[in-house]
């Protein structure tokens, strides 16, 4: 996938630090004087109930209402599916549309990943409980179209067939850290897997779950990996970085987006939701 453009964030080269190494924690370089945004309009706003979204690699739009009910949309808004079945696991907490043919719903209450198709149809179920697996707060699609789970109990990040048995798992974070992490979210990029706790940064992992780095980036908000770059925001500042470079990126949110529930951010389309519902913008 292509970087950000530079006219959403601006690329400062930075000197004074070093990359990282394995299993160390690095220090991003201090942010320095933001650029210009620029070259983003107002193109789609979708006007409905809305507490959270998220969108797959051709364009499509997931949204969940306060009904629990997710609905597909088009790139231009058009509603293509609609997934009903939501009162069998509780309140749904995360969706991932990484692969827009199996799209992951999870539902933390009850431990359970449920997998749908393009169409929103149930294609299978995976009770996590089954494999003793009784809390987790993050899951994650993983390569080989497993899932990536992290076991708040045994402190391990595991993965998982569709069946829901075990394939491999880290070591007990409690032995590799003197803080254990308490990652939100799970994103599975290249060869790599990184996990993020707000309050202690970024672990990266690689897929024979050896630890790779802990960048200390804190506090961010919206965290994805776009290519080898991060990316998040906090209530002011977007940000990137690349992980073992001196390329810090940052610039102030417009204030057109100010006041956001949550903002997600591609190379070419920046989506943001509001109390009001979801807007798009893009490249001019």
């Amino acid at each position: 996938m292509k970087r950000l453009h530079h006219t959403i964030l601006l690329l400062l080269c930075l000197a004074g630090s070093r990359p990282a190494s394995a299993q160390q924690t690095e220090q991003p370089p201090p942010a320095a004087q933001p650029g210009s945004m620029g070259d983003f309009t107002l193109t789609l706003k979708v006007s409905q109930d809305i507490v959270d979204f998220t969108v797959d690699n051709l364009g499509n739009i997931y949204v969940l209402n306060s009904d629990n009910q997710l609905k597909k949309l088009s790139p231009r808004g058009d509603s293509l599916a609609v997934f009903n079945d939501v009162r069998r696991y509780g309140k749904i907490t995360f969706i991932d549309a990484t692969n827009p043919l199996k799209i992951l719903v999870y539902y933390r209450e009850f431990t359970t990943v449920v997998e749908l198709d393009r169409f929103l149809n149930l294609i299978n179920t995976v009770d996590l409980r089954k494999q003793n697996i009784l809390q987790a707060k993050a899951i994650g699609l993983a390569y080989e179209n497993n899932i990536w789970v992290y076991d708040e109990l045994d402190a391990m990040l595991k993965r998982v067939r569709d069946d829901g048995t075990l394939v491999d798992q880290t070591t007990d974070f409690r032995q590799l850290f003197d803080s254990v992490p308490d990652p939100t979210i799970i994103r599975d990029r290249g060869d790599l897997v990184y996990l993020y706790d707000p309050a202690k940064g970024v672990y990266i992992f690689d897929h024979y779950g050896t630890l790779k780095t802990h960048l200390d980036i804190r506090g961010w908000k919206d965290f994805n990996v776009i290519g080898k770059n991060l990316l998040g925001h906090d209530d002011t500042q977007f940000y990137r970085y690349e992980p073992g470079t001196l390329n810090m990126l940052e610039q102030p949110i417009p204030a057109d987006y100010q006041g956001a529930i949550h903002i997600d951010i591609t190379p070419t389309v920046i989506y943001v939701l509001k109390k009001s519902g979801l807007e798009v913008y893009s490249r001019k």
